[in-house]
């Protein structure tokens, strides 16, 4: 009869089962190399009173082996406001080896950077930190490790690859939902829509059923798994029949980068329309409009953007501020001077950026103060001006300059733009969704 089949078979006399079991724990593991020698173990049922035999060396032998589990593992997700020391305490692990490795300086910058959504992995032993892995960027890991009575540091790279790819969408709803269906990264589309042709199509208005766009974009991979978009090469956007292209050139001593046409004229306008991200016009420009305070007729020399304080306001181009300050009616209020006669002017801000001072240069899009209401206003915008050789214009209507490539650079950009075209031009033959790839 086997061991189970006897424990079904047996009567439940009382203690008879926990008597049995107490001898099979014994033999089993206080005294395992005396169960392993014994055949057989006699014990009586209370039915027959005869002995019955165990045999006890199929049972010693599948008992499990001890099990060495090894240090413990955690993965730590870093979140808003942590330190090291708190993760260090979390996990159990003695602060005195977190402040012998901040201690190195190879190592502390490393450590100390912590922002969330960072990924630290941990290994210890008895509250012994063992290992300590976490990734700094896309191609460089942190490694520590327990080295005898210290730790080995190294930093592990792990290079991307670059990769271009071609894709081609046509718009049925808006551009986002094309892109991503296409395969796109919303960083690729929002380049698309910002930075190359946001100067030409307005993207809430202009976009049209029908609409077709490509794209040639570098892609960034890491041991053939995908990490990331990376620039975009060229682009060609079809909107309502009418086709804009853009390359990206960057001259080998760096001086000129950017989008460019074919042609080598700057998809970047030398001014932004509106300087900032504005609720509604509140007021147009008008020679002869009724003052809202004085009830007087007199000229309104520029436009009116109604925002809620705190809105940014950027600079419309690039330039140096001639002055930041308190300027009468104006309130706060800074002026650009961008050169060629032509100055911007933006009044009522509620308070300036730190980097606008009198002086400073400033880039397009830079944001140079915040929306308000201070001097002659009724309500949080931004007065914004524009005049050339101190004549008032039209900001929302006066024709703005492109910027261009300089006549020197202009062979380099030419066989640049050729290549970079003429790759675009095979994403012709694709539908949505399809990708042209080439190292």
């Amino acid at each position: 009869m086997s061991f189970t089949d006897f424990r079904a078979a047996r009567p439940a006399a009382k203690g008879a089962g926990t008597s049995v079991r107490r001898h099979l724990l014994l033999a089993s593991t206080a005294f395992p190399l005396i169960a392993a020698s014994v055949a057989y173990l006699l014990v009586r049922t209370p039915a027959t009173d005869t002995p019955t035999s165990i045999d006890l060396t199929a049972l010693v032998q599948q008992a499990p082996e001890p099990v060495d589990e090894g240090p413990d593992s955690v993965e730590v997700t870093v979140q808003r406001d942590d330190t090291l020391d708190q993760i260090f305490r979390s996990v159990g692990l003695d602060i005195a080896t977190l402040n012998a490795l901040r201690a190195r300086p190879e190592v502390r910058k490393a450590l100390d950077l912590l922002r969330p959504g960072d990924i630290i992995t941990l290994t210890h032993a008895d509250g012994v930190l063992q290992s300590l892995n976490r990734q700094i960027s896309n191609t460089l890991t942190l490694s520590v490790a327990r080295a005898g009575d210290g730790y080995a540091i190294n930093y592990i790279e792990n290079p991307l690859e670059t990769t271009i790819v071609g894709q081609r969408a046509r718009i049925e709803s808006s551009l986002f939902e094309a892109g991503q269906k296409a395969g796109m990264s919303s960083r690729t589309i929002m380049t698309l829509a910002n930075q190359i042709f946001g100067w030409d199509i307005d993207f809430a208005l202009d976009i049209r059923k029908g609409d077709e766009f490509g794209v040639l974009y570098e892609q960034k991979l890491q041991d053939g798994r995908y990490v990331s978009d990376g620039r975009v090469l060229a682009a060609e956007f079809v909107n309502q029949g009418k086709t804009h292209r853009a390359v990206w050139f960057e001259s080998k001593d760096g001086e000129v980068q950017g989008y460019f046409t074919p042609e080598g004229k700057g998809m970047r306008k030398a001014f932004l329309r509106a300087p900032l991200d504005f609720t509604r016009i509140s007021s147009v420009f008008n020679p002869r409009r009724l003052h809202p305070l004085s009830g007087i007729i007199r000229a309104h020399k520029g436009v009116d953007y109604a925002a809620p304080t705190g809105t940014p306001i950027w600079a419309a181009g690039d330039g140096r501020i001639e002055f930041a300050g308190r300027k009468g009616g104006y309130g706060n209020a800074v002026i650009i001077d961008h050169g060629r006669g032509i100055t911007t002017l933006y009044g009522h801000m509620s308070r300036f950026n730190k980097s606008a001072r009198s002086g400073s240069k400033v880039s397009q899009g830079e944001i140079i103060g915040y929306v308000g209401s201070t001097g002659a206003a009724t309500g949080p915008h931004l007065h914004y001006e524009y005049r050339i050789n101190g004549e008032y214009k039209n900001p929302s209507t006066i024709p703005l300059p492109r910027t261009e490539i300089p006549s020197q650079y202009l062979a380099e950009f030419s066989s640049q733009a050729e290549t970079a075209l003429a790759k675009l031009e095979l994403t012709s033959g694709t539908s949505s969704g399809e990708r042209l790839a080439s190292r």
